[in-house]
Order: structure tokens, then sequence, then C-alpha cells
């Protein structure tokens, strides 16, 4: 399990509004849109490397389970 660790940041009003609204849209946490935006730009400057990304995907069951 990764440890998080708390940490104050002072952001711009409007930058914050920018990122709580991209937040609503993705439905995520406004912490947790903050947190995958820092992830994917260490990553696509090569800071840090993707270990793993899970990825669900959803298909339709041809047999249903019948009860």
């Amino acid at each position: 399990m990764l440890s998080k660790k708390a940490y104050p940041l002072r952001i711009n009003a409007d930058v914050l509004a920018a990122m709580q609204r991209w937040a609503d849209d993705e439905l995520r946490s406004l912490n947790a849109q903050i947190e995958y935006v820092l992830r994917d730009a260490l990553v696509r400057q090569g800071r840090v490397k993707l270990v793993q990304k899970v990825i669900t995907e959803v298909k339709d069951n041809p047999d249903p389970p019948t009860d």
C-alpha cells in the first residue's frame, strides 16, 4: 500500500476553480485530480516510470446467469 503525505498547497484561485471543474467532469475528488495531473506530468517528462496502469473493460455478457 502506498503511503500518502499531507502537503499544504498554495494555488491561484482561478487555477483551483478550473481544477475543480475538471475533477467534477472526471468524477474525481479535487485532491485525486491534482494527484492524477501531477503523476501524468511526471510520467510524460520521464521523471517517474509508470509501473502499472489498470484498465477496466466492461463487456456485455452473452449468457447472463439464471437464478
